[in-house]
């Protein structure tokens, strides 16, 4: 191992040991305490996630909102159209039964003979 890991695994050991703070052992070391911090959180198995910031615009948000009802009455429009073609189905279903005088559907349960 090289003298800056040496040192790493010391600073961590440092702060882990609890008796230091991040800015004392960055004034002890010459090492910035994000960095110091980064190495403990890599330490403990912590996965870094990048904060994002997103500006949101009151315009967009009223657009949104304004789009959400239209939205939901053009998917009550197609689950109309589904539950009517569903229903199409299971009446072709019946009229092919009775005319075919055979079972179409699939029986559920133990195999009948």
């Amino acid at each position: 191992m090289d003298r800056q890991t040496i040192t790493k695994e010391a600073i961590i050991a440092e702060y882990l040991a609890g008796e230091i703070t991040y800015r004392k052992l960055s004034a002890k070391y010459g090492v910035s305490f994000q960095t110091i911090h980064q190495w403990v959180q890599m330490f403990q198995g912590k996965k870094r996630v990048k904060k994002v910031k997103v500006k949101i615009s009151p315009a967009s948000l009223v657009s949104e909102e304004e789009s959400i009802p239209v939205e939901v009455k053009h998917l009550q429009a197609e689950l109309r159209k589904e539950r009517l073609h569903n229903k199409l189905l299971n009446a072709m279903i019946d009229i092919a039964e009775e005319q075919l005088k055979v079972s179409i559907r699939k029986k559920y349960g133990a195999k009948q003979l």
